[in-house]
């Protein structure tokens, strides 16, 4: 969608005036002066017009921001008291088109969106007859039927340390809470679920 700006709609304006030398801008400077006048007012309106429609999307939303967050019930808890712009902006997209899920996948991408760039889920399974082979990784107890395993893997590169934060963040920070609380509320009920913050074995 194009911008009108005043100039548009000043000719505009003028091209919608009857015929004749009563709105001749040469014999009726001050028709043309009230047309000049109202063509800024109508390229602001415009304007807000296509800002309003940018709002409408949660891709190119700023100004409407605290309005999306009352309806979608943000900020998330999980992200702290004080998420940063970027942050309310993402969870808007994400609380609006999100599906959810109980995958290894889902999880995995969870971590991903926090800053986690190598996740992995490794599920552990019960000992079971005609299942259970000598050899195979990941077997244990009973007591770990419903168990699994998020290995994080490397710290995110998001982290605040000497000579990559700036003035105001507190050093050392590091979203581990955030991960930590998506994924247990997430986790499905029945299940155990570990958070190692190292490289899958």
């Amino acid at each position: 969608m194009a911008v009108r700006n005043a100039a548009d709609y000043h000719a505009q304006l003028r091209a919608l005036l009857p015929p004749g030398p009563a709105w001749d801008a040469e014999l009726v400077p001050e028709v043309d002066a009230a047309l000049r006048g109202l063509a800024p007012e109508l390229a602001r309106a415009d304007s807000r017009a296509f800002d309003l429609l940018n709002e409408a999307d949660p891709l190119t939303l700023h100004e409407m921001l605290p309005d999306w967050e009352r309806v979608m019930q943000l900020p998330d808890p999980c992200l702290g008291s004080a998420p940063a712009l970027d942050d309310r902006k993402k969870a808007v997209r994400e609380r609006l088109v999100g599906l959810g899920g109980q995958s290894a996948a889902y999880f995995e991408r969870l971590a991903r969106d926090q800053g986690y760039p190598n996740p992995q889920v490794v599920a552990h399974r019960a000992p079971r007859f005609g299942r259970a082979r000598f050899g195979c990784a990941h077997f244990g107890t009973w007591a770990q039927q419903h168990m699994w395993t998020l290995y994080a893997g490397e710290r995110p590169s998001g982290g605040r340390r000497f000579g990559a934060s700036y003035w105001g963040e507190r050093f050392g920070a590091n979203p581990v809470q955030a991960l930590e609380c998506l994924v247990r509320r997430a986790a499905p009920a029945h299940t155990l679920e570990h958070i190692l913050y190292e490289e899958a074995p």
